[in-house]
């Protein structure tokens, strides 16, 4: 049996996309919208993200697959009071979350400065799923280790395409 990470930790793998994959349209989809309010590299960051009608805080430590992720929601006017901070540091983008195995593909398709761009992450219970996985065709490139896709380095215009 695989050893499950404690609460707060995501185990994730993240990857460019060759090709939407078929029937796109028939998955739930969210449209969000996500800015930073501090950004240290690998010691942490903490986001603001508005998806459709949610309101959530984030703060995000660590780097690759193996991260501590701790979110609080937010109403709608604590959000816009912090909103203005992120100026100069947002991202526009649909996901898509679709199912596959055991496990749900979260597909985004960015919008904005970084159209065209479109990744897919898969959060697993442990390293060793993460490494082992079978992946679907249409996955691209594995950018997990690759700092330029994190969602803060394209932001802030530090990474991407």
């Amino acid at each position: 049996m695989a050893h499950s990470e404690p609460t707060g930790v995501e185990i994730e793998r993240k990857f460019l996309v060759r090709a939407l994959p078929p029937d796109l349209e028939g998955y739930p989809k969210s449209d969000i919208e996500q800015g930073y309010l501090a950004v240290e590299g690998e010691t942490g960051e903490v986001r603001l993200r508005r998806r459709d009608d949610e309101y959530y805080v984030t703060y995000k430590s660590g780097g690759g697959a193996r991260r501590v992720e701790l979110e609080t929601s937010l109403r709608a006017e604590q959000f816009d009071a912090l909103w203005e901070g992120t100026a100069g540091k947002r991202i526009a983008k649909t996901r898509y979350v679709i199912p596959y195995g055991d496990y749900a593909i979260e597909l985004d398709v960015y919008r904005g400065a970084h159209e065209g761009l479109l990744t897919a992450e898969i959060e697993f219970p442990s390293l060793e799923e993460a490494r082992q996985a079978k992946l679907p065709e249409w996955f691209g490139e594995d950018v997990t280790e690759d700092n330029r896709y994190r969602n803060f380095a394209l932001a802030t215009g530090r990474g991407g395409v």
